[in-house]
């Protein structure tokens, strides 16, 4: 065992270490209680395993620079942030030594500790926000290195009523902003009619992508201006003249439990500057003052996607 420094203080009881090709550390465990000292808070690494929620001692990792990028907490933790005090069991951190993300749970999902397991154990959280104070279950928040709000991630099953530049929508799964505060992108948590430069189009994504809510399907400018959508109710027919036209649309799969039951494929609509693409491929990219566009309502006979097959 050694022990290891770091700008918040000396780790001791090091169990291993592996070694960047410059000779400073990657990561490391401890098995003792060690204290570090940020402007966030006193810090306890993990040094054991408390429950069967959190079976496995977690490494603490570093940059090639040396400096902190993550560590898992022994004990949930108030870090005092930007948007107030926030709980952790695992925090990350930027190369400045900033915060870059909070989670309040850090638990080890398996087949015997589901994720029902750890929402079980979260709590309310009220924070600020660049929308105003918020209170909600929250998987974790995503900070810039200025430390301003960069995004949250919600519990499923947990809603935020917030004001948009498409007005008072009730969210789900994420929510994210611009450094400037501005609205970045947000989950509706049922369809909404977005006026966009080609239409009127109902945005729903029935299958958000991710596990955090950095990125959602409803993406908008810094000036508050639909920048994508997804769509599973509208098709788009183009044209540039009686010879040339062509129809976009949400596609349709087999649901994943192997029924009858046919499930959307959303279509992804992305605007920038005078152009419209569509299915986030540079092919099908069109000029809008060139052409005509028709939003067609979608008359197919599908339903929502299972995640259960039980």
């Amino acid at each position: 065992m050694t022990t290891v420094s770091t700008s918040y203080g000396d780790l001791s009881g090091v169990e291993f270490r592996t070694l960047f090709s410059n000779g400073k550390m990657d990561g490391c465990l401890v098995t003792k209680e060690n204290i570090l000292t940020t402007p966030y808070g006193t810090l306890v690494p993990q040094y054991e395993a408390e429950d069967m929620g959190r079976r496995a001692t977690k490494p603490m990792y570093f940059y090639k620079d040396g400096s902190l990028k993550s560590v898992a907490l022994q004990s949930q933790t108030i870090l005092e942030t930007s948007v107030g005090s926030i709980p952790a069991e695992l925090v990350t951190f930027h190369k400045n030594g900033s915060i870059k993300r909070i989670f309040p749970l850090d638990g080890k999902l398996s087949g015997f500790w589901s994720w029902k397991n750890e929402f079980a154990l979260a709590d309310d959280i009220t924070f600020n926000s660049p929308v105003g104070m918020l209170t909600t279950k929250l998987i974790g928040l995503q900070f810039y290195e200025s430390g301003a709000l960069k995004s949250i991630t919600l519990w499923p099953g947990q809603t935020l009523v917030v004001s948009t530049p498409m007005g008072e929508i009730t969210v789900r799964k994420g929510l994210a902003f611009y450094e400037s505060g501005a609205i970045r992108s947000f989950e509706p948590q049922k369809k909404i009619d977005i006026a966009t430069p080609i239409g009127i189009i109902t945005s729903w994504d029935n299958e958000p992508n991710g596990i955090h809510g950095d990125i959602n399907s409803v993406q908008l400018s810094e000036d508050g201006s639909i920048e994508a959508l997804s769509t599973v109710d509208h098709a788009v027919h183009v044209s540039a003249s009686e010879q040339s036209a062509e129809l976009f649309h949400p596609g349709v799969k087999n649901n994943v439990c192997g029924d009858e039951r046919k499930v959307s494929i959303p279509m992804k609509v992305r605007f920038d500057k005078k152009r419209v693409m569509f299915h986030d491929n540079p092919k099908f990219s069109f000029d809008i003052g060139e052409h005509t566009f028709e939003i067609r309502k979608m008359n197919m006979v599908t339903k929502e996607p299972a995640f259960s097959c039980s």
